[in-house]
C-alpha cells in the first residue's frame, strides 16, 4: 500500500487539530487514512480530487470535538470553510460542503455532477462497518488498509460519545444520519 501526497496532506491538516482532539487523535487520524485509501480504491481520482478527499477527510467529523456534539456535521463544515477560503480555493466549497454533510447518508447521493461526494461516503460507511460494507472492494484490501492503519480506540470512542448523547437526546439519537 502506498502512500500518497493526500496522506501525507491529511496528516498536515490533522495535526493542527490534535490538541483540540486529545485522546482519539490517533484514532481519527487512521479512519481518515483509512476513508482516503478505501476512497481512491472506489474511484480512480485525479490529483486534484485526491487533494479535496484529504480536505474533506480532515475535517468530516472534526465538530465531534470542536463543538462537542454528535450533531457535528455542520460544526465540521465551518472550519473547512475557512482552510478553503484562506488557501485561496473557495470554488471547492460547495463540493467538500457537501461531502461533509453527506457523508452518513444511508442511501446513495447518485450526485452525477460531483461524484466524489457518492465515493467519500462510500469509503467513510465501508470503515464505519469495520469492512461489512464492501462497495465491491477486496476483503483483502480492507484487511491489508486495516492493518495499515490500526482503529486505536475510534469506533470504541464512538461509541461512547453516542451513548453519552442518547442519555441527554433519546428523541434525537443519531443526528448526523440522513435517509
Amino acid at each position: 500500500m502506498q502512500s500518497t501526497a493526500a496522506h501525507a496532506l491529511l496528516d498536515q491538516l490533522l495535526s493542527q487539530w490534535q490538541e483540540v482532539i486529545g485522546t482519539d487523535y490517533v484514532g481519527y487520524r487512521n479512519h481518515c487514512q483509512r476513508m482516503i485509501t478505501f476512497c481512491f480504491a472506489l474511484r480512480n481520482c485525479t490529483p486534484e480530487e485526491q487533494e479535496k478527499v484529504a480536505i474533506a477527510a480532515c475535517f468530516h467529523d472534526i465538530g465531534l470535538w470542536t463543538a462537542r456534539t454528535l450533531d457535528y456535521l455542520e460544526p465540521s463544515v465551518a472550519p473547512a470553510v475557512v482552510y478553503l477560503e484562506n488557501r485561496g480555493i473557495p470554488s471547492w466549497v460547495d463540493e467538500i460542503r457537501l461531502m461533509i454533510t453527506e457523508h452518513h447518508r444511508l442511501r446513495a447521493t447518485h450526485n452525477t455532477t460531483l461524484p466524489l461526494v457518492e465515493a467519500f461516503r462510500q469509503a467513510d460507511l465501508v470503515d464505519f462497518s469495520l469492512g461489512m460494507v464492501t462497495f465491491g472492494l477486496p476483503r483483502t484490501l480492507i484487511r491489508e488498509v486495516k492493518t495499515l492503519f490500526p482503529n486505536a480506540g475510534f469506533h470504541k470512542g464512538l461509541a461512547n460519545k453516542a451513548s453519552a448523547w442518547f442519555i441527554r437526546h433519546p428523541l434525537n439519537p443519531a443526528p448526523m444520519m440522513k435517509w
